[in-house]
């Protein structure tokens, strides 16, 4: 029964990062505008990892509310891997499916309440090299994001607000890192971001 608990929430909670994460584009890109910063170079990265801060910490809360939920499926491996958490094999195995089918509810979802204007701005990771070099750059940034998060959550400071600024600033920067590649996802739910579309 826990398994299944587990499994749920995590759903509930893929459909929310799904929703909210596709948004910071179109967030960033307002909050310059509306501070008149489009001039800077820096305006948009502080921006954006504000923007990463700010639902990494209330989704943080809001994934302990909801009993251990979580949104990223190389997130989930990795702490099980590692032998942290209360996870079983079944519950991997239902968790993942239940999280793919999140990321896909989130993806519907954002695509139906996204005014036209905005949504060019939508989209997930695309190829942008070779097949063999976009694989390789996915997985060496999937592995330090990985590594950055396990060192963050278990080795880092046990305040949630600076796990929080650490893990938006790596997070930006393995994405610009990473961005001339493949865009990149780091999170196999931001893949079925472009199977909806």
């Amino acid at each position: 029964m826990r398994a299944v608990k587990a499994a749920m929430g995590d759903a509930v909670f893929t459909v929310m990062w799904v929703f909210v994460s596709s948004m910071f584009g179109l967030l960033t890109n307002l909050i310059v505008t509306a501070l008149g910063l489009q001039t800077l170079v820096w305006a948009p990265v502080l921006a954006n990892t504000s923007l990463i801060f700010t639902f990494v910490f209330l989704f943080n809360f809001l994934g302990e509310f909801l009993g251990g939920a979580t949104f990223n499926p190389t997130g989930t491996a990795s702490f099980y891997a590692a032998g942290v958490g209360g996870d079983s094999l079944l519950s991997m195995a239902l968790r993942f499916p239940a999280q793919a089918a999140g990321s896909v509810g989130g993806a519907l979802a954002i695509l139906e309440v996204m005014p036209v204007q905005y949504k060019h701005m939508l989209g997930g990771p695309t190829l942008q090299v070779d097949l063999q070099t976009g694989g390789l750059a996915e997985g060496i940034l999937t592995f330090l994001m990985t590594f950055a998060v396990l060192v963050i959550i278990l080795k880092g400071p046990r305040s949630a607000l600076l796990q929080a600024w650490f893990l938006a600033t790596v997070t930006v920067t393995l994405v610009s890192a990473g961005s001339t590649y493949t865009g990149p996802s780091m999170n196999p739910a931001y893949d079925s971001f472009e199977t909806t579309k």
